[in-house]
């Protein structure tokens, strides 16, 4: 591109921005405009039928005196027939075949109640061909206008801009600090902004970069203030957890596509606020994260050799990304899957340059090769996030005994490995699943719950701790993804029960939950997040559906029925666990039941391993019923 066309590129945009936001500002009032186009062009034909009927010489002074009375009532039923048939809220740009049989419809109709009327009036002067045809002169000249609206439209925008591309048009809630910059640079973008709003009333009627603020959030309810707007915008990075939630909700209710600027968190990081993206988990969970104490968990890992089994994983890479936050003298990843492992490594050396990976690939359920992997690297701090987590897929009969193996075995293999070598501290990432657990998945979890507390009592030199979270939303098999992946592919989105809740987290924040734990926690305990109020599935797939500017109608919502071993809703905590608060906010310990033989349990995990082949389903399930007293399968 030479320097003129260059220099000219922006001043085009702006000028086609300019001319667009001037057209802007009359569509929240298109539809009495359009009623009043209609109507002078209703009288223009009736004039032109007048002329071709009577000629130039007669076609004034031969009508009736009474003909302004009977033009005016011609008039009102043609408008009331559009109005039946909602021309006025069509958009003259984007006019097609569809709107041209609705206006055909209207005519029709209309000139026929026209004609019956003057004809039942005996109206006799007024000429019968008149009557005949102006239904069809109309149609011609209401057609016309739309047809040469869109044509100048068309025309307007390609020599402004040199684009046939449509401009994007904008109403951002929020008219703060975050608005302002967005303004300033999300034109070069494409977008043109109609209107902010806001709840502060110190600003109703301000203009923020010459772009007015409409008013509240609540607005953007209405038909009118929304105008010609095809995204809204949710510019509120600094408002609490609360108040994004709420202009989640009246956007999503609006039917037009949802978008947001990045979060605080996002900002702090580095982003542009003119990014905008996607609404994503953590914007719909609505709750204010937990503060952790960064100073103790500093402590804990800075200058540490830390390991982290499951690293590639959803829950395990992110608390990789989250524990070279903190300057550890070293990370070693221990994970199964080789993608998996090279897909995390390669994210933390561009993120952490000088920071010393070291990539094992290795299976949690070959004590051998753990034994050696820790004696060579000797952590101080293991986190084992390595497990099977699908509840459907661990509850079939051939399946069961190798969510035993990996979630159980696993476990005994991790933490003896981590106490053998001196290891610190060894925290292991459980489930809410593993409270009365009714599938093969939690009971397995809550049996690797009880083999950390058995060999804390063995072990006093590390301390050996839980951590039991809820659902982690955009998780690898979660709800959210799925549901993304069903409305890009038209739906339906399948949601088991019209009544099953769950509580959710977001990814990051799990991770600092478990660094918190690693930091305050004492052997033997199991910490628990104070996970706020359960979430509907079906109200998250309905909010979701309206984020994407779509409705019921377009993306159904199927209820498939519970799947084997899966509960209307989770808990956190068993009933017999008693909880006390910790320093950390909305954080609490439960202790462990006390009192599981290590010896026995150990003996019946090393019979499993040892046995020719996999164990059946039933002796998994017994074993399980037999440690995990709380276990009852449905």
């Amino acid at each position: 591109m030479d320097p003129l066309s260059r220099t000219a590129a922006p001043a085009a945009a702006t000028a086609w921005h300019r001319l667009d936001r001037a057209l802007a500002r009359l569509r929240p009032h298109r539809e009495p405009l359009s009623l009043a186009v209609d109507a002078a062009m209703v009288v223009l034909a009736w004039n032109a039928t007048y002329l071709f009927r009577l000629g130039f010489e007669r076609w004034w002074t031969a009508r009736p005196g009474y003909d302004g009375w009977v033009l005016a009532g011609v008039v009102a039923v043609y408008l009331a027939a559009f109005a039946l048939a909602k021309v006025p809220q069509s958009m003259w740009r984007f006019s097609g075949f569809g709107e041209v049989k609705r206006l055909t419809l209207a005519c029709l109709a209309a000139g026929t109640v026209s004609a019956v009327g003057v004809l039942g009036l005996q109206l006799v002067q007024v000429p019968r061909a008149v009557l005949a045809l102006h239904p069809l002169v109309a149609l011609m000249a209401v057609c016309g206008v739309r047809v040469g609206y869109r044509m100048l439209y068309e025309h307007a925008r390609a020599r402004i801009t040199g684009s046939q591309a449509e401009v994007r048009r904008a109403l951002v809630l929020g008219a703060g600090e975050a608005a302002r910059r967005l303004l300033a640079g999300i034109h070069q973008q494409g977008w043109v902004v109609l209107g902010l709003l806001d709840d502060d009333p110190a600003k109703q009627g301000a203009r923020i970069a010459g772009v007015p603020v409409l008013g509240p959030l609540a607005d953007v309810r209405d038909k009118g203030v929304r105008g010609a707007a095809t995204h809204l915008i949710i510019a509120l990075p600094a408002a609490s957890a609360a108040q994004r939630r709420r202009a989640v909700e009246l956007a999503g209710a609006s039917g037009l596509p949802v978008l947001t600027v990045p979060s605080a968190e996002e900002l702090r990081q580095g982003s542009g606020v003119e990014r905008v993206r996607d609404i994503e988990p953590e914007d719909l969970l609505g709750r204010e994260p937990v503060v952790l104490d960064e100073a103790g968990i500093a402590q804990c890992l800075a200058g540490r050799t830390v390991l982290v089994t499951g690293a590639g994983g959803s829950i395990g890479s992110e608390l990789c990304r989250q524990v070279a936050r903190f300057a550890p003298a070293r990370l070693v990843l221990y994970e199964l899957s080789e993608y998996a492992l090279y897909s995390i490594e390669q994210d933390l050396q561009g993120a952490f340059p000088h920071l010393e990976l070291v990539r094992v690939i290795g299976d949690v359920k070959d004590l051998a090769h753990l034994r050696a992997t820790l004696g060579h690297w000797r952590p101080q701090v293991v986190f084992h996030a390595a497990a099977f987590k699908h509840v459907p897929l661990m509850e079939e009969a051939h399946n069961a005994a190798a969510a035993l193996r990996n979630n159980t075995l696993g476990t005994y293999h991790a933490a003896l490995a981590a106490a053998e070598h001196g290891a610190e501290r060894f925290v292991l990432i459980s489930t809410d699943k593993a409270v009365n657990p009714t599938n093969v998945m939690g009971a397995t979890k809550r049996a690797a719950e009880l083999v950390v507390s058995a060999l804390a009592a063995e072990h006093p030199a590390t301390r050996f701790m839980a951590v039991r979270f809820g659902n982690v939303l955009g998780s690898s098999g979660s709800v959210i993804p799925k549901f993304k992946a069903q409305i890009a592919a038209g739906g339906p989105l399948t949601v088991t029960h019209p009544d099953i809740i769950r509580y959710f987290m977001t990814i990051p924040e799990a991770a600092r939950l478990v660094l918190q734990a690693a930091a305050i926690g004492e052997t033997g305990q199991v910490l628990v997040l104070d996970m706020g109020e359960p979430v509907r599935i079906v109200d998250l797939a309905r909010t979701m559906i309206r984020l994407a500017g779509r409705t019921e109608q377009d993306i159904p919502i199927v209820f498939t029925g519970l799947r084997p071993g899966e509960k209307l809703y989770e808990e956190l905590l068993a009933d017999d666990d008693a909880t006390v608060p910790t320093a950390v906010p909305r954080l609490r310990v439960a202790r462990l039941r006390d009192g599981v033989p290590l010896a026995g349990l150990r003996q019946s995990l090393v019979a499993l391993q040892a046995a020719d082949g996999p164990a059946p389903a039933d002796a998994v399930r017994a074993f399980l019923a037999h440690w995990v007293p709380e276990y009852r399968r449905t």
